[in-house]
């Protein structure tokens, strides 16, 4: 089946955003699992990982077709629209300074650490290494393969392009990682889940109202209307959330 991309690549685009997110998060862990107890083992761990959530993806994919179409996009959008909104929290706090930014190489040091200590480096095959690995990939891979399933069920034909999104960023994330043997410190993670959170939002809302029945203006362009909007209310609450913190601050004792 011929792909329509003009309405195809924002899913594509949406996936591989978020995927890259999750995929960061899971390389920065194996990473360290290899540093400290070998690559033989981290490698296992991460890859049987990658082959469970393959089996996932082929296994739940097809089946969204055989569910009417309308009913899939109002539960998996407002399902979406949660994911985003939740992301989109995180990411205007990070942004307003009332929680702290995710650091990679923080997470990276102290997960060596904890594995350091096991004395297991030496081993050819070290089961704590491989459950590390495999559960840490496993549970980001999870958040993926929801991302996948759920972008791609808001049309038909849609599911490809959003696997196509999620293989790019994994593409990406291994390519660097190889070449750079640390974490992705570098990757703005903060900015692109607030991107990621603005893009599934939007998805989620425009998911939902197509299942309610909801005729948009303009057809699949309402998408673009409707990510400007959360982008802007976004963008609008960072300075708000800051005052908001500033005023809740205890005052320094004199």
């Amino acid at each position: 089946m011929a792909i329509d991309w003009v309405h195809a690549w924002p899913t594509a685009l949406a996936a591989f955003l978020a995927s890259i997110v999750e995929f960061v998060e899971a390389l920065t862990i194996v990473l360290a699992v290899g540093a400290t107890r070998g690559w033989q083992n981290a490698l296992a761990g991460a890859a049987g990982a990658l082959a469970v959530l393959l089996a996932i993806v082929l296994l739940f994919g097809p089946l969204l077709t055989r569910i009417p179409l309308r009913d899939v996009q109002l539960v998996v959008g407002g399902l979406l629209l949660l994911f985003g909104m939740r992301w989109l929290r995180k990411a205007i706090l990070r942004s307003a300074g009332v929680i702290a930014l995710h650091d990679e190489d923080e997470a990276y040091g102290k997960q060596a650490a904890a594995l350091g200590t096991g004395g297991g480096g030496r081993l050819r095959w070290d089961a704590v290494a491989v459950t590390t690995a495999f559960k840490i990939t496993m549970l980001e891979g999870l958040e993926v393969v929801f991302i996948v399933v759920a972008v791609g069920a808001g049309g038909a034909g849609l599911l490809v392009p959003a696997s196509l999104g999620a293989l790019g960023a994994l593409i990406v994330v291994v390519a660097l990682g190889v070449a750079l043997h640390r974490p992705l410190s570098m990757v703005p993670e903060n900015t692109l889940k607030f991107t990621v959170g603005v893009l599934l939002s939007a998805f989620g809302a425009f998911w939902v109202g197509e299942g309610i029945g909801l005729d948009w203006p303009g057809g699949d362009w309402a998408v673009a209307a409707l990510t400007a909007g959360f982008l802007g209310l976004s963008v609008l609450a960072v300075p708000t959330c800051r005052r908001r913190a500033a005023a809740l601050r205890p005052l320094p004792n004199l």
